[in-house]
């Protein structure tokens, strides 16, 4: 089917390489490929699945080295521009610690903290049962007596182009045809919150054209809206301050951090909370209006 299969100079430019690192790569055995009349051919899926195994031998790699380096800690899952920003502030003001963030979305994120690759994991994953956000999936992290501290609250919603020429209102608006979508990859919180809203309104995913067409991050979705090669696609409100594109809020979320008992206590936490609360990096942020840090530091859940 289109759109399933990609050529050399497609899977290229969806992995962001260039094609003689692809052909490198196919050497190598280290990339899903098949030959078809001369020409090589790569399976999205297999694509898609082969990334996120590649992440996850990178966060082990990290991890081992990580052990060596004095105040350093490992973060992996889900995304955002604040998160970068926070970053920055950590270093300027606390240069003795140092955080590696990997942005493999929320469920992979706190795959990689339960299996021992990571120290932080980033989550915004919302239980649609309980309308609760993270606490619901914490059960599978007994072993490392898991803590779970809010970060900010945040808006997320549909980024459009500039005016909206598509006249987009809403996730109704995906299925008519002349709609091109940017989706988040599979795992992330933000692909798992769209799939919920199309769920409960009876949308089916086939009729989205570009629905199988994944970013890795809000900034990928925004900058692929304001190039025009995507009409729409669900970022948090900090890309529409950040590139000036339009937004259409769909829904209030809590970005939180998970972290086992002991790792808690690590002073390199403790200072990305104190970081995160204080008035000169709140200052910095009140441009990006509809994020919300009332909470900053407060633990939502801690395993005895």
């Amino acid at each position: 089917m289109p759109g399933e299969f990609l050529n050399t100079k497609e899977a290229a430019r969806y992995l962001e390489i260039h094609e003689k690192q692809v052909y490198a790569l196919i050497k190598a055995g280290k990339i899903p490929a098949t030959r078809v009349t001369g020409k090589w051919i790569f399976p999205k899926k297999l694509l898609d699945e082969w990334i996120e195994s590649t992440a996850r031998d990178s966060l082990k790699r990290a991890r081992k080295k990580s052990g060596r380096v004095e105040g350093a800690l490992l973060a992996s899952g889900s995304n955002d521009p604040v998160l970068d920003f926070l970053m920055t502030a950590l270093r300027r003001d606390h240069p003795e610690f140092i955080i590696f963030s990997s942005n493999t979305g929320s469920t992979q994120g706190l795959r990689a903290l339960g299996d021992g690759y990571t120290d932080i994991a980033w989550s915004h994953l919302l239980d649609p049962q309980s309308g609760e956000y993270n606490k619901p999936f914490l059960s599978a992290l007994e072993e490392i007596s898991p803590v779970l501290i809010h970060l900010f609250r945040r808006s997320v919603g549909l980024v459009v182009r500039p005016g909206n020429p598509s006249g987009i209102l809403g996730f109704e608006d995906l299925v008519r045809g002349d709609v091109r979508f940017i989706n988040r990859q599979r795992g992330s919180g933000t692909r798992k919150l769209l799939d919920y809203h199309l769920e409960r309104l009876g949308l089916d995913t086939e009729k989205i054209a570009g629905y199988k067409d994944e970013a890795f991050t809000h900034m990928e979705v925004g900058l692929a809206v304001l190039s025009g090669e995507a009409d729409a696609g669900l970022a948090s409100v900090a890309i529409s301050r950040l590139l000036g594109v339009g937004f259409i809020p769909v829904a209030r979320e809590s970005f939180d951090m998970i972290v086992g008992r002991s790792t808690f206590f690590e002073k390199g936490v403790q200072a990305l909370i104190e970081t995160l609360r204080s008035d000169k990096f709140r200052r910095k942020m009140t441009g990006l209006a509809d994020y919300g840090f009332e909470d900053t530091g407060k633990i939502l859940y801690s395993a005895v």
